[in-house]
């Protein structure tokens, strides 16, 4: 089914490419060369997951440099590697926005009004693209706060190029109301192989459509916990991810950029050039694993060249800085992620077993819908663990391994929210947005800040990434948003501005 997958992938790249290309002259004919009525759905579909899923150029900026260094999975003493400086760069910070709408957003609303017309399908196909469109906006919205959403891609076929920016509370509502429909609509039919994730399968879909309600709906927790709760509830009602049931996009390695993995084609050093030296595991993860004896360890970093021993770099160092550091001062003192989970042909994930079942153990925690937090908290570090065999066979953890980390690291339900935090950390390695996200909501793991020289900061660890300056002088209705949030003319200063869930 996999190879299937590949090449239903490759073809539908070509076609779209090839339409992409054909742009030129089209507009005096005043037509649309990505119309959806001119390419056939499911290819679409498998384009616009791609899309998701993201290049080299957005993967690098906001999801490594930003996300995963703030987090402190990641650290690194490149200058231009500024997220754990908490220094600002306008153009990495805004760079998922840039792509998203310009690429999967407008896509996406072509596609939903082709759905939606009746020309080209049925219910499920709609259905399990409002899923994918929450997919895509609810990482627009977290990482930026106020963003276009509800005129959002409809430019060509509406004439709305100025749209307006969207309160994230109101964009949260309609994003869980899409989902309780979505999830209704799945039926018979749908995307089939050209549907990257499951491949068609209605139940997963359904399964994975209610477990981004969970995501979503634990996300208000601590902004409306009566409507967090009700949306809670209702997802675990509908039936959550099961063991097999991991959302991700399994890439290749080419021939288009779109096809491979856009971490991977950073971080494999197979990658030519284009592979990337500065970054290493943060100190702070690699002690954390040390800390509980985790057989992750071995399957995330590789020992460090110089050593041979596991060790992370510190956060908020850099090329002169490293030289008083006690634990090395090369930069192969310290251990890289293992290249065999961040080949340009690895998974990217996208919301996980392991993620749906420590949300509900957080949801029986809280008295929301779910029983038998302890049950739940240990599903979900053994579907953690074995995460990573999607990656590689041979990064397989054993279940006797699983069973004794549980055993030394059981589960406390007087520390139950730490717990859970520093698992969910750990479970969302390379899916920095969602680390970024979770973090702010819960606190955990409670992390140390740096205070690097010129951060804009004030030494504390930004809450939000930021919206592109130059909207603003071709968006009028980016004020607003501005003023809507607090947000002053001070772009840097926009990083220390906790989003609307957040606050």
């Amino acid at each position: 089914m996999k190879l299937r997958f590949k090449n239903i992938l490759l073809l539908a790249v070509a076609l779209l490419m090839t339409t992409t290309a054909c742009d030129e002259g089209f507009g005096e004919l005043n037509t649309n060369p990505n119309a959806a009525n001119e390419i056939n759905p499911k290819f679409q579909f498998t384009f616009i997951q791609l899309r998701t899923s993201g290049e080299r150029y957005e993967n690098w900026r906001a999801s490594l440099i930003y996300s995963s260094m703030m987090m402190q999975h990641m650290a690194a003493l490149c200058s231009y590697w500024t997220g754990d400086k908490y220094t600002y760069n306008a153009g990495y910070a805004s760079s998922l926005f840039d792509r998203q709408y310009e690429q999967a957003v407008r896509d996406m609303q072509d596609l939903i009004v082709t759905l939606e017309s009746g020309e080209a399908g049925d219910q499920t196909m709609l259905g399990m693209a409002r899923i994918w469109r929450v997919v895509i906006f609810h990482r627009l919205t977290d990482l930026y706060g106020d963003v276009p959403y509800f005129e959002a891609g409809k430019g060509f076929l509406e004439g709305v190029d100025r749209p307006t920016f969207d309160a994230q509370e109101a964009i949260y509502m309609d994003m869980l109301n899409e989902l309780e429909q979505a999830v209704a609509q799945l039926g018979e039919g749908g995307f089939e192989e050209a549907d990257l994730i499951y491949g068609g399968n209605v139940d997963q879909w359904r399964r994975f459509g209610n477990s981004m309600m969970l995501r979503l709906g634990m996300r208000l927790s601590e902004v409306n916990a009566s409507e967090a709760q009700k949306w809670v509830e209702k997802a675990i009602q509908g039936g959550t991810l099961q063991p097999g049931d991991d959302a991700f996009i399994e890439h290749t390695n080419g021939p288009e950029g779109i096809n491979m993995n856009g971490i991977g084609e950073v971080l494999d050093l197979a990658n030519g050039s284009a592979g990337e030296n500065c970054p290493r595991i943060s100190e702070t993860f690699i002690n954390w694993m040390k800390d509980h004896n985790d057989p992750r360890l071995t399957v995330i970093a590789s020992p460090a060249v110089n050593t041979g021993e596991f060790t992370g770099l510190p956060n908020g160092l850099d090329n002169t800085t490293i030289l008083d550091n006690p634990t090395g001062t090369d930069i192969e003192d310290f251990s890289r992620v293992n290249q065999a989970i961040v080949r340009v042909s690895s998974p990217m994930m996208f919301m996980t077993v392991a993620e749906a079942e420590l949300l509900q153990a957080e949801a029986a925690v809280r008295g929301w819908g779910a029983s038998d937090a302890a049950g739940h908290y240990a599903n979900g570090v053994r579907a953690a663990m074995k995460r990573w065999e999607v990656y590689d066979a041979s990064l397989a953890i054993s279940d006797a391994d699983i069973d004794a980390y549980l055993a030394a690291n059981p589960f406390d339900s007087g520390d139950a929210m730490r717990q859970i935090g520093e698992q969910y950390w750990a479970a969302t390695f390379l899916n920095e947005y969602e680390t970024f996200a979770n973090w702010r909501r819960t606190g955990y793991p409670e992390l140390t800040p740096v205070n690097y020289p010129g951060n804009v900061t004030g030494g504390t660890i930004p809450v939000r990434l930021v919206l592109p300056q130059g909207e603003l002088s071709v968006n009028p209705n980016m004020q607003a948003a501005l003023n809507n949030q607090s947000l002053g003319t001070d772009f840097a200063t926009h990083m220390t501005i906790p989003v609307w869930w957040d606050r």
